[in-house]
């Protein structure tokens, strides 16, 4: 038996700079960090005494005589990329699907680290988000960025750069004490509202963004000389997630909506600095930066909406649980 455990991100600046359209012309970047909200996998061979030969768990139940009969398509072609036969997998989660936290690409690298030690192999970070990426965006052809597979992979407080010759990770050296202030100045909120980010992107499609995307990859480098200059205020990094907003609003008439634009003014009204939307937009999460003072306004004035509490973390997809085992 194989448990893996993987994180979920935050994306703050640079979301949509990591489409491989837009970053093999012009480049990309994003700024994002992981945190301690997590899904776990849990898979192992299935003994031959079934008439199927695999049962699958998450928000349903399947069980099927054939790999090719599996209705969940990143599943599906998974065991088909990695030959996985007979298997019995269940996921979980701490937080909802579709909700902008890059789910969907965690349960995928933390299915492929599963499998991987499943048949006794070792993947590293690297491999584990090449092979997410190339599943999700290639096998199943969902419409994204690469963003969310690295940073489940790698996990900490990244800034990943995008070119025509790949990615690279390159940890944030922000300090302990700052990285607390800017934990503590953060508050998410749950919009209730949740949406497929391929069906947001496909919308989203037909718009010309290419400046808007220009002008929000130049603001991860703001945002980044913000975080390791302790001479910098750091409250400049909430005005610049206001900036970085207002762009992103820019990008596509499904990222936000009369509720969530009336929700995001209570929030500025009530002493936020800045915030977005996380993910592709269209429902999820709402991230506000506030300082301490203004927070239990800001809390009140979102008391209509579930508070996520949350803490950075700095690991990326590991096995917590392996028991090995021979296929029955």
């Amino acid at each position: 038996m194989i448990i893996t455990k993987t994180p979920f991100r935050m994306s703050f600046f640079g979301g949509g700079t990591d489409f491989e359209d837009f970053f093999k012309k012009y480049g990309g970047a994003v700024l994002s960090t992981t945190f301690d909200k997590y899904c776990y996998v849990n898979v192992r061979y299935l003994p031959n005494f079934f008439d199927h030969s695999t049962e699958l768990s998450y928000s349903k139940n399947e069980r099927v005589a054939r790999v090719e009969d599996i209705e969940h398509p990143a599943i599906r072609n998974a065991m088909k990329m990695l030959d996985i036969q007979s298997i019995r997998l269940a996921y979980e989660a701490d937080l909802p699907a579709r909700s902008g936290l890059g789910t969907s690409s965690s349960f995928a690298v933390g299915m492929l680290n599963a499998f991987y030690a499943l048949k006794g192999k070792f993947a590293d970070n690297k491999k584990l988000a090449d092979d997410a990426i190339y599943l999700e965006r290639v096998l199943c052809n969902e419409i994204g960025g690469w963003q969310d597979q690295i940073a489940a992979a790698f996990g900490g407080f990244n800034r990943i750069n995008f070119s025509a010759d790949g990615y690279e990770v390159c940890p944030i050296p922000i300090s302990s004490g700052r990285k607390k202030q800017l934990n503590k100045n953060l508050l998410m909120f749950f919009t209730g509202f949740t949406r497929f980010s391929a069906d947001v992107q496909k919308i989203n499609q037909p718009y010309n963004k290419t400046d808007q995307l220009k002008e929000m990859l130049s603001l991860v480098d703001d945002a980044e000389k913000i975080l390791v200059d302790n001479e910098k205020d750091i409250d400049d990094f909430g005005r610049l997630l206001h900036l970085t907003w207002q762009l992103k609003r820019q990008t596509g008439n499904s990222v936000t909506n009369e509720k969530i634009d009336n929700l995001y003014k209570k929030g500025l009204e009530a002493g936020a600095l800045g915030g977005k939307l996380l993910g592709a937009g269209g429902g999820g999460y709402l991230l506000f930066y506030v300082q301490p003072e203004h927070q239990e306004s800001v809390r009140n004035d979102m008391s209509d909406l579930l508070y996520l509490p949350f803490e950075f973390e700095n690991s990326g997809t590991k096995i917590i649980h392996y028991t090995p085992e021979i296929s029955v």
